[in-house]
């Protein structure tokens, strides 16, 4: 099956096509043809099964049809996700793929000053993208209102469970109207979250997709430990190996992908950032470049990469691990495709070594440690600069160890690594 295939109109084609999307995932291909169809869904879904845009594409198609044409703009479709990093993501998405429809969106989440995020509810928007604390709170504040919501999703139900947000979401979901579409997200279906989705939908269709949990026998993984002021050394210490032509490099964040690029520029290696601050030209012609051979290092974030196939690409690095571990397994999988050999090089800071234990337990497969590592973890305090860096990190990181995991195996080798971790 094609997006063609899906019934959806031509801004939404054209942005999916930009992004070189061409074939739904699963979840995908089973989810929006329902939405389309105005009917409720309890989807068992998790990060990493493409399930996002399985309810963006089809709410921007509703606005794009429900559009008011007074040119007053209000929340009709609210998207409510436990975390700050998710909530992001989604308003991202939002951005990307209706690019061309006009559909306006905001991300609201707490931890930060709420200013910039009310100026952005002021001049008016129709989607809103939100943790449950912070949307409680301004509800509260009277700076915004569910009135007209037509369309509702609850994303990573479980999860919001589990952190504690049951209260906020029951006093959320009171203040929504009738009729609406609502749509009902969650990893793993115990029974209060069944009863949950009971007080949701409406007779609700129920779909239901497996997680990615392998990785590629013919991919190769290694892990480096080290300490964040040091990972750049230890990636150009990596990349002084010339049979590493061409990599994809994945950093957790836009800023850190911009800053990472214009380190390896300044030492002299053809490196190029996508990210969603980028132009869709200047992502292109950075694309381009990297399939031509032109850019040697690729640095891109999640949402930027989705959609991107580059035949026998062997290298992927990943500058930071990601805190959902599903994220790794798509990560690494663009290598070694084909039959192609693939290496995934992981470099890991000590705050990200619970990720690590997250991703061996998904992959069931433990990592190979590299012993040749001239810049290895220590557990020296860091130092002021370490720790103004990770101020951020923290505040969305602290709550991010609640994904279910699926287990599987793989296996393989590489000529450049051996099975000790030796060069």
């Amino acid at each position: 099956m094609q997006f063609e295939d899906l019934k959806l109109i031509e801004p939404i084609l054209k942005a999916l096509k930009e992004e070189n999307y061409s074939e739904p995932t699963s979840i995908q291909e089973q989810a929006i043809p329902h939405i389309l169809q105005n009917k409720d869904v309890l989807g068992s879904a998790q990060t990493g099964t493409g399930k996002t845009a399985a309810f963006a594409i089809p709410i921007l198609q509703h606005l794009v049809r429900d559009r008011n044409t007074n040119g007053r703009r209000s929340i009709q479709a609210l998207i409510i996700t436990p975390t700050r990093e998710l909530a992001i993501q989604i308003a991202e998405s939002f951005s990307t793929y209706g690019r061309y429809t006009g559909i306006r969106n905001t991300v609201i989440f707490g931890g930060v000053s709420q200013k910039a995020q009310t100026d952005a509810l002021r001049r008016g928007v129709d989607v809103l993208v939100a943790t449950p604390g912070r949307l409680l709170d301004l509800m509260n504040q009277g700076h915004v209102s569910l009135k007209e919501i037509s369309y509702i999703v609850l994303d990573e139900a479980d999860r919001m469970l589990d952190m504690g947000f049951i209260h906020d979401i029951r006093k959320i979901l009171a203040k929504l109207p009738t009729p609406r579409q609502s749509l009902f997200f969650s990893a793993t279906m115990p029974n209060n979250i069944i009863e949950l989705s009971r007080k949701i939908l409406n007779n609700p269709v129920k779909v239901k997709v497996n997680p990615v949990s392998s990785t590629a026998e013919t991919i190769q993984q290694y892990l480096y430990y080290t300490n964040r002021a040091a990972k750049k050394d230890l990636l150009l210490h990596i990349l002084e190996d010339p049979a590493i032509d061409q990599v994809l490099l994945f950093s957790r964040t836009k800023h850190g992908a911009n800053k990472i690029s214009k380190i390896l520029l300044k030492q002299g290696i053809n490196a190029a950032a996508i990210h969603g601050d980028k132009a869709q030209n200047q992502r292109q012609k950075a694309l381009k470049q990297f399939k031509e051979g032109e850019v040697r290092v690729l640095v891109a974030t999640d949402i930027a990469a989705r959609g991107i196939d580059i035949d026998k690409l062997r290298y992927v690095i990943n500058y930071d691990i990601p805190n959902v571990a599903e994220t790794y397994v798509h990560r690494i999988g663009r290598s070694g495709r084909a039959g192609e050999e693939g290496v995934a090089i992981s470099l890991c800071e000590p705050e990200e070594n619970a990720y690590v234990k997250d991703i061996e337990k998904l992959i069931k497969k433990r990592i190979t440690r590299m012993d040749d590592n001239p810049f290895p973890q220590t557990e020296r305090p860091m130092s002021d600069q370490e720790k103004k860096e990770f101020e951020k990190e923290k505040q969305r990181r602290k709550q991010e160890f609640f994904s279910s995991r699926k287990k599987n195996t793989g296996s393989g080798k590489d000529r450049r690594f051996s099975k000790k971790g030796k060069r």
